[in-house]
């Protein structure tokens, strides 16, 4: 059966002890919260979770507990996986299948060495046919220094490994709309990826978002995703225009240092610590 990922899934961040460790008991507690407040997912090992400074048994320890809880809730996983090296991803995502239930993987487009689009295509598809796990793209041009467009997106589309995208590319704009005009199926999903716009992407037909606003906001934004499925237009308006001020704020610093500082200022973490080169962020006053 076919993976079609619906809903907001919440981009877990990794939390620490005082002493710089993995602090798995607050890592699992987080997880169940959010699942219970309405995220219909999680995804493990992506930027906010600091993937790049976890070690490798680090990682195999926040995929084994988010994949228990994902497991328990009977909800799917995500899983960060994915370089700008194809065969290198080919083999992180067949490591990654052996070793834990994973629904599908997070897999940005490649980053730093610049290929051209009909490159980023040949990676995904590579990637796809080779690899052992369904794909959702990540597009995040900010990041990764190349634009994935609307054409190129909608062939990648027709791929039956290739399940959904998120996309973040920093506005609602034309190519994301011609984007929307063009697929016309409903087997691949496009996930807000910009906590601010979640709105206006869901009004337009996206099938949910990946947005780590939700490891505050989970029912929230749940709400706000029902709400724009069921074609309740005012309500989700005026949600969705009452979470910009707070998600905008949520991002004042690099991420995830606000969304730390606020969990732990709730009492839902232990520590606000992040790992270098991030610093600790102060919680912002909306918060207090």
């Amino acid at each position: 059966m076919t993976f079609h990922p619906t809903g907001i899934f919440a981009p877990l961040i990794t939390p620490f002890t005082d002493s710089g460790e993995l602090a798995t008991a607050d890592l699992e507690r987080l997880a169940h919260s959010v699942i219970e407040a309405g995220a219909a997912g999680l995804v493990a090992l992506g930027t906010t979770a600091e993937a790049a400074t976890l070690t490798a048994e680090e990682r195999r320890e926040v995929v084994r507990i988010c994949g228990k809880v994902c497991r328990e809730h009977a909800v799917p996983l995500l899983v960060g996986a994915g370089s700008n090296d194809t065969a290198g991803t080919v083999r992180a995502l067949t490591a990654l299948a052996a070793e834990a239930e994973v629904t599908a993987a997070l897999t940005v487009v490649p980053y730093y060495t610049r290929p051209s689009e009909a490159g980023i295509v040949a990676h995904f598809e590579y990637a796809a046919d080779h690899g052992p796990l369904p794909l959702v793209l990540y597009n995040v041009p900010y990041r990764t220094g190349r634009v994935l467009g609307w054409e190129a997106i909608v062939r990648l589309a027709a791929h039956p490994r290739i399940v959904g995208i998120k996309q973040a590319v920093g506005s609602v704009d034309a190519d994301t709309a011609q984007l929307f005009a063009h697929l016309g199926d409903a087997s691949f999903s496009v996930l807000a990826g910009e906590d601010t716009l979640v709105s206006p992407l869901l009004a337009m037909g996206a099938a949910g978002g990946i947005l780590a606003t939700a490891n505050i906001f989970p029912a929230e934004l749940a709400e706000l995703h029902r709400l724009w499925r069921d074609g309740e237009v005012p309500a989700a308006r005026e949600l969705g225009n009452r979470l910009v001020v707070p998600a905008e704020a949520l991002f004042a610093e690099p991420n995830p240092t606000v969304i730390k500082a606020v969990l732990h200022a709730q009492g839902r973490i232990s520590t606000p610590n992040v790992r270098l080169p991030l610093l600790p962020a102060a919680v912002p006053e909306l918060f207090r």
